[in-house]
């Protein structure tokens, strides 16, 4: 069996950041011990999110240079018009400048207050844009412990909750692949079924797909009669479900900005238009220019390439396989992250001490890598009286940008987890100095026991 290699070759190369352990602790101190405030050029790989993060093929630079950069109704605005819709087989589409945009908007003008709504795992800003509508939301993720899809949403829960009062429900989200739940596919089958649900009881069924192409991949791989189908094909089976979808362009788009709303409700359209000509632009340019149209276009055709899906997917689960090697324990790895366990890998630091937290800080001195926390911080559980509740496990996610890092790069990152792990008793726990109300994670300030 050959080696496995990464399906393109390296045209343009960018130095990476090599600092020494004294200043990367030093750097932490000054941003009051938080990972999401140092600067880029104090880290050397940088793993704390997938968005936006890739590398541009040449076909994409090619378009940008030949963009239509004109106010309205520019060529290039009708090129990601006619891709997207190859794709998604929606006949309204306006672009915006990232998923969090058209989330923002579609919320506003499909939801009333005291309205529910559902799906199989809200993602911060799905949930945050919602609770600002003053409309709760609820999880309702599959209950199997393991499966090829534990992205699922639990079909049986849905239509008992719908059951009870379908007037109260505004919408259902499928997102796809379920980053919040550890990057994980979600089955044609599953939607499909509640698909039929939401048409059952007349409730809206929308998906956050910003990572379409991926979960196309899990279906030709995993789902019974689809090892024939392109993901192209796939993704098409999928979004005919949908009364509509948003699109993050910076993660399945492979570019570094940008969003997408499409959707075959002509009021919803009517109405999203108004609001994104207010908050956006134009719905002919949506808050980008031309070349990022172009970008896209060029990035969700080549996201589907079934050579890179299978790069992207093995890539991924290869670098599970090395953390595991080194001690790490982690979530069944899905699309584009894996999570690592920080109650395992430091269980001498309670909850209240924020282990996944101090287990990014470590991997930073350790190595200069920066992580995203998946736990308490993140999630943010306070009761009625403003005290911290410790509800959600504690991992730190590794995500992995598009076409940016080789396996070697992953190796090492594997190697640091190694090292901190076998010193793991070395590491201090953290309490909060300073706290936002909501997403603090990105600014919280906090320091070592």
């Amino acid at each position: 069996m050959f080696s496995k290699f990464e399906p393109y070759r390296i045209k343009t190369v960018e130095p990476i950041p090599l600092t020494t352990r004294e200043n990367r602790q030093k750097y932490l101190e000054e941003v009051a011990f938080n990972p999401n405030c140092l600067k880029a050029n104090q880290v050397t790989i940088d793993l704390m999110s997938d968005s936006g993060t890739n590398a541009l093929s040449c076909k994409q630079w090619s378009a940008m240079m030949q963009a239509d950069e004109s106010y309205a109704g520019a060529d290039s605005f009708y090129t990601f018009e006619t891709t997207v819709k190859k794709i998604t087989g929606f006949p309204f589409i306006v672009p915006v400048h990232q998923g969090r945009a058209a989330e923002k908007i579609l919320f506003k003008v499909i939801l009333s207050e005291t309205q529910v709504a559902y799906s199989n795992g809200f993602f911060d800003t799905n949930r945050v844009h919602i609770l600002q509508n003053k409309v709760k939301a609820i999880n309702i993720d599959t209950e199997a412990e393991s499966c090829d899809f534990m992205g699922n949403i639990d079909c049986r829960k849905l239509e008992e909750m719908l059951a009870k009062d379908d007037q109260k429900v505004g919408v259902v989200v499928m997102t796809i692949t379920n980053g919040e739940k550890g990057g994980w596919p979600v089955s044609i089958a599953n939607i499909k079924e509640v698909a039929a649900i939401c048409r059952k009881h007349n409730v809206l069924f929308y998906a956050d797909a910003c990572r379409f192409a991926e979960n196309s991949w899990f279906i030709k791989t995993r789902e019974n009669g689809f090892r024939d189908k392109t993901p192209s094909q796939i993704a098409l089976e999928m979004f005919n479900e949908f009364d509509g979808c948003i699109i993050s362009a910076k993660k399945d788009g492979i570019c570094n900005i940008g969003g997408v709303f499409a959707t075959r409700q002509r009021d919803v359209f009517e109405k999203f238009s108004q609001e994104c000509i207010l908050a956006e632009g134009h719905i002919t340019y949506g808050g980008l220019a031309g070349r990022d149209l172009e970008a896209i276009a060029v990035g969700l055709t080549e996201a589907l390439d079934e050579h890179y899906l299978q790069h992207r997917i093995e890539m991924v689960q290869e670098f599970g396989r090395m953390l595991e090697l080194n001690g790490a324990t982690i979530l069944e790895p899905g699309g584009h992250a894996i999570f690592v366990d920080a109650d395992k890998a430091l269980p001498h630091i309670p909850r209240n001490q924020h282990p996944a937290w101090a287990l990014t800080c470590a991997i930073y001195v350790e190595g200069g890598i920066r992580a995203f926390e998946y736990g308490n911080i993140k999630f943010g559980y306070k009761d009625e009286n403003g005290k911290e509740l410790y509800r959600h496990p504690e991992f730190v996610r590794l995500a992995i940008s598009r076409r940016v890092y080789t396996m070697s790069h992953l190796k090492y990152v594997a190697e640091v987890f190694g090292k901190v792990i076998q010193n793991a008793s070395k590491v201090r726990g953290l309490t909060i100095v300073r706290s936002p109300s909501f997403l603090r994670l990105f600014t919280i300030e906090m320091k070592e026991v």
